[in-house]
C-alpha cells in the first residue's frame, strides 16, 4: 500500500513538470507552485519523523529475535525482554532506561542493542532517532575531556529535544576515559525536566568488555562443579559485575555516579559462548545469507575457533565475532 502511494505522487509530480512546458507563463507559475507543493508532500512522506508512524515498540518482535537470534544468553535475553517492554510500555516514566551490558567480544552485546533498535524504530539503527558513539572515535584524546564533556552534553540535549524516544549507544564504555560519562549524569537522573527538556522517555545504552572477567569466573566455576550454564542467575552475578565496573581504573564506569546514585537500571552480564552457540550462530548467519543451513559448514567454522580453558576448549575467546568472515572462506 505505502509503495503504490509513493508511486502515485511520483507519476502526479513528473506529470506536473512535463506540462510545465505547455502553459504560458501565468499557467506555468501556478502549476510549477504545485509541483513544488507536491515535491515537499513527498519529502514529508520519506522523513522520518518523531510519531507512531515512525516509533512503535513491537514486543511479539523483540521476544522473537531474542529467542530465535540470540544465543547462550538467558540472562541476557530475559533482563533485555522485561525492562523494554515494561518501559516501552509506561507512558510516564520517572526516568530514562539505562542499560548497561557487559561481556566478551563476540557475546552479543552490540547484536542486542540492534535487536533493541528494530523493535522500536521503523528505521531501525539507520533511524536518525537512534545515536552511537563510539569511544576510540569520538572522545580519542584524554587532553580533551574538558570539550568532550561539553559536546555530549549539547548533542544529547539537542537530540532529546527535537525527539524525546531518542536512544543513545554508546560502544568500547571500557575505553572511555573515566570522569567523561558522569557529564550526562542529570540526563539520566529523576528529573521532570532540565531547562525545560524532559528525558524520561530517552533509553540509553552502555557497551563493555569491563567486568567481563568476572563473568567468565562465575561460569568457569559452575562448569567445573557440573553445574548447567542456564542454573547461573543475575543475583549470581550482578553485585561482582557492578563492583568489577566500578572499581576498574581503566573503565570509563571508574568510581562513576551512574553507578555511586543507582542509576543504571540493569547490569546485565553477557555469557562466554560454547562451542554448541558458535555452531547456532553460523546456522543462523546462513539463514540470513539465504544459504540453506549446512551443518557440516556449521562445525567446520566453529572447530576453526579458539577456545579456553586450552585444554579442555569449552568457551570460545571470540564469540560469534569472526563467523561472517569464517562464513565467506567456507562457503
Amino acid at each position: 500500500m505505502r509503495a503504490r502511494h509513493v508511486y502515485v505522487l511520483l507519476h502526479i509530480f513528473l506529470t506536473v513538470g512535463v506540462l510545465v512546458n505547455a502553459f504560458d507563463p501565468i499557467t506555468t507559475t501556478v502549476v510549477v507552485g504545485i509541483g513544488a507543493t507536491l515535491g515537499r508532500t513527498i519529502y514529508n512522506y520519506f522523513r522520518e519523523s518523531c510519531d507512531s508512524k515512525w516509533i512503535a515498540f513491537n514486543a511479539t518482535g523483540l521476544r522473537n529475535d531474542l529467542d530465535t537470534k540470540l544465543f547462550g544468553q538467558h540472562i541476557a535475553s530475559r533482563i533485555i525482554l522485561k525492562a523494554v517492554s515494561g518501559f516501552m510500555s509506561n507512558e510516564n516514566p520517572k526516568k530514562p532506561l539505562v542499560l548497561s551490558l557487559h561481556g566478551w567480544t563476540g557475546t552479543g552485546k552490540n547484536f542486542v542493542s540492534k535487536l533493541i533498535a528494530e523493535n522500536i524504530y521503523k528505521e531501525g539503527m539507520d533511524s536518525s532517532f537512534v545515536h552511537v558513539f563510539t569511544s576510540t572515535l569520538h572522545f580519542p584524546h584524554q587532553s580533551q575531556k574538558a570539550t568532550y564533556k561539553s559536546q555530549l552534553q549539547q548533542w544529547i540535549k539537542g537530540n532529546v529535544t527535537n525527539c524525546e524516544r531518542s536512544m543513545f549507544i554508546f560502544d568500547e564504555m571500557d575505553k572511555m576515559h573515566p570522569g567523561l560519562i558522569d557529564s550526562i549524569k542529570p540526563y539520566l537522573d529523576y528529573y521532570d525536566k532540565l531547562d525545560g527538556v524532559s528525558y524520561r522517555k530517552s533509553i540509553f545504552i552502555f557497551l563493555s568488555n569491563a567486568g567481563g572477567e568476572s563473568i567468565i569466573q562465575t561460569v568457569l566455576d559452575f562448569w567445573k562443579q557440573g553445574r548447567d550454564r542456564e542454573e547461573i542467575e543475575l543475583k549470581d552475578l550482578e553485585t561482582s559485575l557492578s563492583l568489577s565496573v566500578f572499581n576498574n581504573n581503566q573503565s570509563g564506569f571508574y568510581r562513576t555516579n551512574l553507578i555511586d546514585k543507582n542509576l543504571v537500571d540493569f547490569f546485565v552480564p553477557f555469557l562466554p559462548l560454547e562451542y554448541r552457540h558458535v555452531v547456532q550462530c553460523a546456522m543462523a548467519e546462513m539463514k540470513a545469507r539465504d544459504i540453506k543451513p549446512d551443518q557440516d559448514v556449521a562445525d567446520r567454522v566453529a572447530r576453526d575457533l579458539v577456545y579456553f580453558p586450552k585444554s579442555e576448549r569449552v568457551f570460545s575467546v571470540k564469540g560469534c565475532k569472526t563467523i561472517e568472515s569464517k562464513l565467506d572462506y567456507y562457503t
